[in-house]
C-alpha cells in the first residue's frame, strides 16, 4: 500500500494557527485594557462588575482558542 498525499490545506491550515493565536491575543490584550480603564474611570462601587466582565471576556476568548486548535 502506497501512502496517502499530503494534503495542502492541512500545510495551509498548520500555518494560520499561530496567526489565530495571535488574534486571540491581541483581543485577550485590548479587552483587559479597555475593562481596566472603564473600572479605574467607574470606581470602587463598580469593581464587581467591571471585574466580572474582564473575566468572562477571558474565558470566551480562552475557550475559542481552545476549540479552534482542537479542530
Amino acid at each position: 500500500m502506497a501512502t496517502p498525499p499530503a494534503l495542502a490545506a492541512d500545510a495551509v491550515l498548520g500555518l494560520l494557527v499561530p496567526l489565530w493565536q495571535w488574534a486571540i491575543g491581541l483581543l485577550v490584550l485590548v479587552t483587559v485594557v479597555v475593562s481596566a480603564r472603564k473600572l479605574l474611570m467607574r470606581g470602587p462601587s463598580r469593581m464587581g462588575g467591571a471585574l466580572l466582565l474582564a473575566g468572562g471576556a477571558v474565558l470566551v476568548l480562552t475557550a475559542i482558542s481552545y476549540i479552534m486548535e482542537s479542530l
